[in-house]
């Protein structure tokens, strides 16, 4: 199952989720990019957003409005609907409304290798390459990896250093695609809120702190999440194309 969670309020961008793109409110553009995959509930704090997400066909379910993270949002949801304890859950951002078929699909494919080589992993996500000028950017969040493709950080400083600055250098920019079983995404939300992740304001770090493992992908994918109206006119412009 594909989980949106939705909160209505953005101190950067206010009600960004509704904002119209290419003629549909963006949680429903990002519901509709990915809908061919799995069945896609909206997880929302507004009965504003449910409605509208209704209107176009799509399965809403309220949840609190004191949730911290999407992933907690999500977590209220599949406990809300019932779900079996090892359903594949996949947390896809509402601010992703050009996120490609192909990205959520192979996060998908690697929580069921998961789940069936029995893998010591509590998460699923996945990365692109970036350029150097790109991983200048502290709102697009970079991952280093092992020799696995497991994570060993995250961060939105640039990292890794690359002492010799050499000009060509690729980073690794993390793409918020979330892949659990019920039964891990239960057990990620009963972590205590870590160090890490407070300073850095990066969930899943919480995770790294406490041991477990995060299972990385790599994808093409030109899209990024839309945290600003800047964002949003930038992708616009790439996609519009």
């Amino acid at each position: 199952m594909i989980i949106i969670p939705a909160r209505l309020n953005s101190s950067r961008f206010e009600n960004k989720i509704l904002v119209d793109i290419m003629g549909l409110p963006m949680v429903v553009r990002t519901a509709k990019q990915v809908s061919k995959l799995d069945r896609v509930v909206i997880a929302t704090d507004s009965q504003e957003v449910v409605d509208i997400v209704k209107s176009y066909g799509f399965d809403a379910i309220i949840t609190s409005s004191k949730h911290q993270s999407g992933t907690d949002r999500i977590n209220e949801a599949v406990n809300l609907l019932g779900l079996s304890e090892d359903e594949v859950i996949v947390n896809v951002q509402a601010d992703e409304p050009f996120i490609e078929e192909e990205v959520v699909q192979a996060v998908i494919n690697r929580v069921k290798q998961v789940k069936e080589n029995n893998e010591d992993v509590m998460i699923v996500s996945c990365y692109k390459e970036i350029s150097s000028e790109h991983a200048d950017d502290p709102n697009l969040v970079k991952v280093v990896i092992d020799e696995n493709s497991n994570a060993i950080y995250f961060s939105r400083a640039k990292i890794p250093y690359h002492r010799d600055h050499f000009k060509s250098a690729s980073y690794l920019g993390h793409l918020g695609i979330y892949g659990f079983t019920k039964k891990s995404l239960n057990k990620f939300c009963q972590l205590s809120l870590s160090k890490l992740e407070n300073i850095e304001k990066l969930e899943q770090l919480r995770a790294l702190d406490n041991g477990y493992n995060i299972a990385m992908v790599k994808v093409d994918s030109k899209s990024f999440g839309i945290d600003t109206e800047v964002d949003l006119k930038n992708a616009l412009k790439i996609f519009l194309k």
